[in-house]
């Protein structure tokens, strides 16, 4: 885990793998609350770590490479594993395979909207090339890939409890914005930093922004077929322009035949007349 003020929401992720894990281990970005006795309480290894320049992959990473243990749970302190969980975490384990593995994550706002969910690769190998990329949005996902493991999907669940607090979450947007584009200026090569730009301005409801970068996705991934059904989505609906629409959502289906989501966009420009 990496932490930072967590004190409310700790104990509840460390009960969650009580029994679970072998060992705790706590990286602190610089806490001022209880969150490091908190964590030490349960037995977890606390390591400091200087988060002056943000850098999410660093500290995580920082953490994996003070395992022993053979496998990588990797939680964060607003999340809590399921109680059903466990025993499929430790069959999975048992397989030894060279996977990293997808869990299902239900994401609890405060403000009583239903919960979205989605799926993250938390659970993995404990092998010196399978580490985080990116300073925000970081991801395991692709060294796994390159060190020739697969990502497979799992029933696994985790809760995750978040704030609904908008203006909060505004100022983390653009905060994640302005490094995205310091990462995308070091290293233009990494067209993921993209994909997460987009999806920022996205949230701000900045369309006009988002589109912008979902045409240079495309750009530099020709042959993608959901970059093309994306753009075609932004031509559609946050600014329109339907004759480009039904490019985009052809050229999605030329690379993908008979892609289902491509299909049903055409099939509704139809119905429209455009």
């Amino acid at each position: 885990m990496m932490v930072k003020n967590e004190e409310r929401t700790l104990s509840q992720c460390l009960d969650s793998v009580r029994g679970l894990a072998d060992e705790l281990i706590v990286v602190d970005t610089g806490s001022s609350d209880a969150t490091p006795s908190i964590a030490a309480s349960y037995g977890a290894r606390v390591l400091p770590f200087d988060f002056t320049t943000v850098n999410f992959s660093a500290a995580r990473n920082h953490a994996i490479a003070h395992a022993s243990g053979r496998w990588i749970l990797m939680l964060d302190a607003d999340e809590k594993l399921d109680a059903d969980s466990a025993p499929m975490i430790e069959e999975l384990v048992g397989l030894d395979e060279n996977a990293g593995y997808f869990l299902e994550r239900h994401n609890h706002s405060s403000d009583s909207k239903p919960p979205t969910t989605d799926y993250v690769v938390r659970l993995f190998p404990n092998r010196l090339d399978y580490r985080y990329r990116g300073r925000v949005h970081e991801t395991v996902d692709a060294s796994i890939l390159a060190g020739g493991g697969c990502l497979n999907k799992t029933a696994i669940r985790i809760d995750h409890n978040f704030s609904s607090d908008p203006e909060a979450r505004r100022r983390k947007n653009h905060w994640y914005i302005e490094i995205l584009k310091e990462e995308i200026a070091a290293d233009p090569s990494d067209d993921s930093r993209l994909d997460f730009l987009a999806a920022e301005y996205h949230q701000l409801e900045m369309y006009d922004e988002a589109t912008e970068i979902a045409e240079r996705i495309t750009q530099v991934r020709p042959l993608d077929p959901r970059a093309h059904l994306y753009l075609g989505l932004y031509h559609y609906a946050f600014k329109p322009d339907l004759e480009r629409a039904r490019a985009d959502f052809n050229r999605a289906l030329k690379l993908r035949p008979g892609y289902a989501e491509a299909e049903s966009f055409l099939q509704l420009l139809d119905q429209q007349g455009a």
